[in-house]
């Protein structure tokens, strides 16, 4: 069976009288792609939030390789092997496409950004920079200011920012959120091309049913803060508890989360 990578067990988080998160327990395998899907409202992001340390629970603990790492910041977690989208772009605008990439890496060799030290102290990061944005296609925009791309060009700038932390997990936050339709495609492919050339560990969340049916391993489904059941996409799309959360059913057959 595959290794854990991470585990919630009983997570628990009160906004004032509301639950958003409600005894949660997970586990994210080694080296499979799993998507947490659900109603908006579900929880998703509250949950994506603990585990990666921008919230404390109430109750419960969050697990990192048999660790427990419930109490820890943010940045110890990324220095652990977390690496984390968001919903919203979070880039810097005025350095360039590949300044971004590059320090996110220098952050990954905690060289961190000198104000005196030149690029050129970094050849090699510069080289790995330069093929990931190939890689996620931006090579054509690697020297444009970030802030100058579109919103779906970023998104693939922010995903090159995770990769480029080589983490041993990504949690990546609604990948196409905001995109143009046209855009959308190219991000599916990147996430495809992620998940079998480079075997990484990916915990999503998403709307858009058909890159979850595409790519998931394991499907969770979160509803009113809980965990209403996960599977194969297949099974969850055959499950009537499912179908009816979703008001009326088609939740893998082209509605949105």
């Amino acid at each position: 069976m595959s290794e854990a990578l991470i585990e919630t067990k009983n997570l628990t988080i009160n906004f004032g009288g509301l639950k958003a998160v409600n005894d949660v327990s997970i586990s994210v395998k080694k080296g499979l792609f799993t998507t947490i899907i659900g109603p908006n409202g579900a929880g998703k992001t509250t949950l994506f939030n603990l585990i990666s340390g921008l919230l404390q629970p109430n109750e419960g603990t969050v697990y990192f390789k048999g660790t427990d790492i419930t109490g820890l910041s943010p940045m110890k977690r990324v220095a652990m092997g977390i690496g984390r989208s968001f919903q919203l772009t979070n880039v810097f605008p005025n350095l360039t496409v590949h300044e971004n990439v590059r320090l996110s890496m220098q952050s990954r060799e905690k060289t961190g950004y000198k104000i005196f030290t030149s690029y050129k102290s970094y050849p090699a990061l510069e080289e790995e920079a330069s093929m990931l944005l190939k890689q996620v296609l931006l090579d054509d925009k690697m020297y444009s200011p970030a802030g100058s791309l579109n919103h779906g060009e970023q998104r693939k700038l922010e995903l090159a920012m995770v990769l480029g932390m080589k983490p041993d997990i990504m949690l990546l936050d609604e990948p196409t959120a905001g995109m143009a339709l046209e855009e959308v495609p190219a991000m599916f492919d990147l996430l495809e091309k992620t998940k079998k050339e480079q075997q990484n560990t990916v915990l999503l969340i998403e709307h858009k049913m058909d890159l979850v049916t595409r790519l998931s391993d394991t499907v969770i489904v979160m509803v009113n803060g809980s965990i209403l059941t996960e599977g194969t996409a297949a099974e969850v799309s055959d499950n009537p508890d499912v179908l009816e959360a979703y008001l009326g059913g088609g939740i893998l057959n082209g509605a949105t989360a």
